[in-house]
């Protein structure tokens, strides 16, 4: 299956979906089929269309927290972080971590 098959597909499967919106979709189901000729099957496609649809919203909630929690620390002295603090940075990596492997496909390195 070509990427513009799926974008066909993807389009048929929802019309009003913005250009991007269908080339992120392309590119997040590409990544996480290793067989994508089995996205070819309007059952299979649309299982994987739930399944990334839920990992990108659970990315997208995890960020906009990390991010609230970011602009909070961004106001305090850098030279005062608590051990609390320095977790918040490292949970912020990991959460952008996550969403940067979906797009990209492949396990990143663990943090």
């Amino acid at each position: 299956m070509t990427c513009r098959e799926l974008a066909e597909k993807i389009e048929k499967l929802q019309p009003d979906a913005s250009p991007q919106d269908v080339a992120r979709l392309c590119l997040l189901l590409t990544n996480s089929h290793r067989d994508v000729s089995a996205l070819g099957d309007l059952v299979e496609l649309q299982s994987a269309w739930r399944q990334i649809g839920l990992r990108l919203q659970l990315a997208t909630d995890q960020h906009a927290a990390m991010t609230h929690e970011l602009e909070e620390l961004a106001s305090s002295d850098p030279k005062e972080f608590s051990q609390e603090q320095v977790w918040v940075l490292i949970r912020a990596i990991k959460v952008q971590s996550q969403i940067l492997q979906m797009y990209v496909g492949h396990p990143l390195l663990d943090v």
